[in-house]
């Protein structure tokens, strides 16, 4: 039979003095991974707010319309800025019956203002961020888009402000089709 080391051999493991290096050193690493973690976690809920918003947009999309102009897509980012418009309306009559004490769904309807609110102060500052439906190529993969988050970097994005819906910035849309145009036309001429 052969013998076991005598030295090598613990049962246990030594208690770790509280203020040892070693003890530090965990302590660190422990941080370190919580940090990790809660970092994890906060990406994976933007990017998971990011799709459903990516999602609606792409519900909202004519399947008939190839191009879309700066001004529709700011009626589209309208439309997205009124999407609890019915819930509102259900809350207001809930709280219209009469005989009942306080308002109910009160938190849920300070949330959605709260959303409306910020989400029209960044569409009328910057801009508001959706996929660029405005160039073809990416309307062409972002309509190809499965709702996977995983491909969330395939999709370009651009920004769109209240400014953009002017009428002024659709007579500028179109100028600068027709210029293309022009510029196509004049190339194809000099081509022949």
């Amino acid at each position: 039979m052969p013998k076991t080391a005598k030295g090598k051999v613990q049962s246990e493991q030594k208690a770790i003095h509280p203020y040892s290096r070693k003890a530090a050193y965990l302590a660190r690493a422990s941080i370190k991974q919580q940090k990790k973690e809660k970092l994890k976690g906060e990406k994976a809920q933007r990017l998971n707010l990011i799709g459903e918003k990516l999602l609606w947009f792409q519900s909202q999309l004519d399947p008939d319309k190839s191009e879309y102009t700066k001004h529709d897509a700011c009626q589209i980012i309208e439309r997205y800025l009124h999407r609890f418009q019915g819930e509102l309306e259900q809350i207001e009559l809930a709280n219209s019956i009469k005989g009942r004490q306080g308002r109910q769904y009160a938190s849920r309807e300070a949330v959605i203002k709260q959303t409306i609110e910020r989400e029209r102060a960044v569409y009328e500052g910057n801009g508001f961020e959706i996929p660029d439906i405005i160039n073809s190529k990416h309307l062409k993969v972002f309509r190809e888009w499965t709702g996977d988050i995983k491909k969330l970097p395939n999709i370009k994005m651009t920004k769109v402000s209240v400014k953009d819906s002017a009428p002024s910035a659709v007579s500028q849309d179109k100028r600068m089709e027709e210029e293309n145009k022009e510029d196509a036309s004049l190339n194809s001429d000099t081509d022949s």
